[in-house]
């Protein structure tokens, strides 16, 4: 398999003087055969968007009225609409950024690494994630465990689901989004992350109403 590293299309010079850990020590491409969670339930497929600039000194400005203005904001036309493919570009004010398919070699996607190795600015940003999570049935009553760091909202079929802000670290199943039902077929599960200073990650499984994981489902990103 090609190394992440020249996928991606960066610099070989770039990734010459990089120094530390890379994308190939985090991430693989994604191929065209779908997945399945991991035992734990985990989520590791995801169109990643390289990150949008979003200056904060502080976490600590990550009010309830701050997210929902910030990532609820369409940055791009089709944003929420159109659902987006690898190697896609959008242009965000002055900044060219493509999307990305990933599959996380952790349970946490590692945004900080996915950043900087892309070369990319690591704080003060605004990471966007979509994954297509494919049912051979209806499943209702099921829940959005997810956590993030810092603050982050998600959407499920364009319907906003779960919102977790503050300044917060990432521990697994930090917030639960109230009963939500999957339908038969695809679903579109969109969600933002956004970071001052610090680290950047996230991660996401769904759950039973006993809190227990569900994995009998398919992960695809087109």
């Amino acid at each position: 398999m090609m190394a992440i590293s020249a996928w991606l299309g960066t610099p070989s010079s770039v990734w010459a003087q990089h120094q530390g850990p890379t994308l190939d020590d985090y991430f693989v491409q994604s191929d065209n055969v779908s997945i399945t969670p991991d035992t734990d339930g985990f989520i590791h497929r995801w169109l990643l968007l390289d990150p949008i600039n979003k200056p904060n000194r502080s976490n600590d400005v990550f009010t309830d009225s701050y997210i929902m203005e910030n990532l609820g904001k369409e940055y791009y036309t089709g944003q929420f609409s159109k659902l987006p493919k690898n190697g896609q570009q959008v242009k965000v004010d002055n900044q060219k950024l493509i999307w990305h398919a990933l599959d996380s070699k952790r349970y946490n996607v590692k945004l900080f690494r996915f950043a900087s190795g892309r070369d990319k600015q690591v704080y003060g940003v605004i990471f966007q994630a979509v994954t297509i999570i494919e049912c051979t049935e209806d499943m209702p009553d099921v829940r959005l465990a997810v956590g993030s760091n810092s603050a982050s909202m998600w959407w499920l079929n364009g319907k906003q689901v779960l919102m977790l802000s503050g300044d917060r670290r990432m521990v697994k199943d930090d917030a639960l989004s109230s009963r939500i039902s999957l339908h038969r077929g695809r679903n579109i599960l969109r969600g933002a992350i956004i970071n001052g200073p610090g680290m950047s990650d996230f991660c996401v499984r769904l759950v039973n109403e006993k809190g227990l994981p569900i994995t009998n489902y398919q992960i695809s990103i087109k």
